[in-house]
């Protein structure tokens, strides 16, 4: 066998350990009893919003049109009751501010520190992975329930919606008409979209999970920080900064349900995302590279 089939299998092997191990956290992720109430919670969601606007649409003041009061409520919540699809959109609406990015800050703030806490990070790191492979296959996991949360959310809406409105062609928010296809292909857009904005809080909460050996309280500090960032992203007082807080531009997905599609807050929502990422990724590399591991 030659250095070229050595250096081969060599690459092969690590390729597989990196992709098991993604797949052992992964797995590990899921069943633990908070992941799956995360999971149930994000789900109820949508069912809530929908049965609220068929109460409110069937029996309520004014009976026809739910958001009739000049706006009020989550985002295209007016549109619910002549087309279910607009669930989704208003679900993931009424969910991005708290409820996705707060799952997804306790699954990141666990992590590590919950890895610690429980006694076991020490054990994982005598394994061959290394604490920069085992580092990224955490990040990973994190960003993997990033996107089945969201997806949880939006088939729970499209499901919802399916069984208490009716479904077919919609208006976009130009006043333009698209294909019930369309939209459907527009609403997984949405999700993608909404999946990645939460891209900066998995950062943020993996390297506060370095930080501490307590699992509890690096959750704990993750979903405070996020509270406290989206709060100060609300003071007008402190509009020069809120320009760069990771929520800021998190409601931009509204954007694609214009005709033409509006790309511009778009584009800094995924680029505000990705220098989060690149920041926090990094600051937690530094961090657990030269850690003490004693737990």
């Amino acid at each position: 066998m030659s250095r070229a089939d050595i250096a081969g299998v060599g690459v092969r092997v690590r390729r597989s350990w990196s992709l098991g191990l993604f797949a052992g956290e992964f797995t590990v992720t899921l069943r633990r009893w908070r992941t799956l109430a995360l999971l149930a919670v994000l789900a109820a969601v949508p069912v809530l919003v929908g049965i609220a606007v068929k109460v409110e649409s069937d029996g309520g003041p004014g009976g026809g049109s739910a958001g009739g009061d000049g706006g009020a409520g989550p985002a295209f919540m007016a549109q619910v009751t002549n087309n279910g699809l607009f669930l989704v959109f208003t679900a993931l609406a009424a969910t991005l501010p708290f409820f996705l990015p707060m799952a997804v800050g306790v699954v990141a703030g666990d992590a590590i520190a919950g890895e610690a806490s429980a006694g076991t990070l020490r054990y994982l790191l005598v394994a061959p992975a290394g604490r920069t492979r085992l580092l990224l296959a955490k990040y990973v996991t994190t960003v993997a329930f990033c996107l089945l949360a969201t997806l949880v959310v939006a088939v729970s809406a499209l499901a919802v919606g399916a069984l208490l409105f009716p479904l077919g062609d919609l208006t976009t928010i130009s006043g333009t008409r698209i294909t019930f296809g369309e939209g459907l292909a527009r609403a997984l857009l949405i999700a993608l979209v909404v999946a990645a904005s939460l891209l900066g809080v998995a950062a943020l909460g993996l390297f506060v999970s370095t930080l501490t050996t307590s699992g509890i309280a690096a959750m704990a500090t993750t979903v405070g920080l996020l509270t406290t960032v989206q709060i100060v992203d609300q003071i007008p007082q402190l509009h020069a900064i809120q320009p760069y807080l990771f929520p800021h531009y998190w409601l931009s997905f509204a954007d694609l349900m214009r005709e033409p599609v509006y790309w511009d807050d778009l584009q800094k929502n995924l680029g505000l995302q990705a220098l989060y990422v690149a920041v926090f990724g990094s600051a937690a590399w530094a961090r657990f590279t030269t850690k003490d591991i004693t737990s």
